[in-house]
């Protein structure tokens, strides 16, 4: 079965593992110490990320590394912009009004 992005960002646990690995990559192990659930429940995680290509993979030796995919991440916001668009529009909208009702 192949995964959308969004079904991967739904996860809450996803969406932290990829703030962590915003900053820095990280092993497996690392970054399951930042969460109150086995390493092979963070590797699940992992594998799903990077089914949808949310992060990769760098081998330091016998170290696996993870780090964030920047390009896919930007398809996701792309997707997020005509959003942020029609929100923005409704605000100017609104500010607009109010300026019109305090005159």
């Amino acid at each position: 079965m192949r995964r959308d992005v969004f079904q991967a960002i739904a996860d809450p646990t996803r969406r932290a593992i990829l703030v962590l690995i915003a900053a820095q990559a990280m092993t497996p192990n690392a970054l399951a110490e930042h969460f109150d659930s086995s390493r092979q429940a963070v590797s699940k995680h992992l594998r799903i990320l990077t089914e949808c290509e949310l992060v990769k993979q760098e081998y330091q030796g016998r170290e696996i590394y993870y780090q964030l995919e920047i390009d896919k991440m930007k398809e996701i916001d792309k997707w997020l912009e005509q959003f942020r668009e029609i929100w923005e529009n409704r605000f100017n909208q609104l500010d607009n009004l109010l300026l019109t009702i305090k005159k």
